[in-house]
């Protein structure tokens, strides 16, 4: 089944601060009890620059939508790799609330996920590539995971959804540099398919909301690394 083009405009709005978040900083996962979601009656996050003093400008983007292949499993785990085989990649997070002058947000779950090297989500009782942390005190929490393939006419991403309380919830995608993702499509197991020459310009959500969602990536050992703030409304 093709993941259909689920963007929208909505009034719930994902902010991300401008810039990527000090990686240094983030250099643990988050904690929480297996199974279970953020505490309720928490607010909605929203993360500062760990290692800085001054207060990250906001930037407002639209909320992407969550596709068909959302499952809501509630599996906390930091690796959700599995077996799946891939260019390896280190995804640390920062959400906070930008109306509480993006002070971290702990006590958020943040669910993640995304396609394997061939394309394919897990469906029914797969798990691969899909799981679920809770910030912590900083509001900060750690993936590992691999660089997605590309499908079904879309730029490569990674969904997300942060749940700041038992209420509510927001839901938007990250975007990868079209130049990084020609490199890791050329390296096995990637290359058993022919890689498209432009894999992010031909999606219009990319066109639109690409420069405010791409992360910002760094060598890691045999992959990436990769630190982002996330800011709620």
């Amino acid at each position: 089944m093709a993941e259909n083009d689920t963007s929208r405009t909505s009034r719930r709005a994902v902010l991300l601060a401008a810039g990527s978040a000090g990686a240094a900083a983030l250099t643990s996962a988050c904690s929480g009890p297996a199974g279970t979601r953020g505490a309720a009656g928490q607010p909605s996050a929203s993360p500062s620059r760990p290692s800085s003093a001054a207060t990250p400008a906001c930037v407002l983007t639209p909320e992407a939508g969550a596709g068909p292949y959302y499952l809501d499993l509630d599996r906390v785990r930091s690796d959700i790799t599995e077996d799946r085989r891939g260019v390896p990649l280190r995804l640390d997070l920062t959400v906070v609330r930008v109306s509480a002058g993006c002070r971290p947000l702990p006590a958020a779950t943040v669910d993640v996920w995304h396609a394997d090297a061939s394309g394919a989500y897990s469906t029914g009782q797969e798990t691969f590539l899909r799981g679920s942390q809770v910030t912590d005190g900083a509001g900060r929490c750690v993936f590992r995971t691999i660089v997605p393939g590309w499908y079904a006419g879309l730029a490569p991403h990674i969904h997300f959804k942060v749940h700041p309380d038992t209420r509510t919830e927001t839901t938007s995608q990250f975007f990868f540099p079209e130049d990084l993702l020609l490199k890791v499509y050329a390296r096995q197991p990637y290359a058993r398919r022919p890689a498209p020459e432009h894999p992010n310009q031909r999606d219009s959500r990319y066109r639109s909301t690409g420069a405010a969602m791409t992360l910002d990536l760094s060598p890691d050992g045999d992959g990436y690394r990769a630190a982002h703030t996330v800011g709620i409304a």
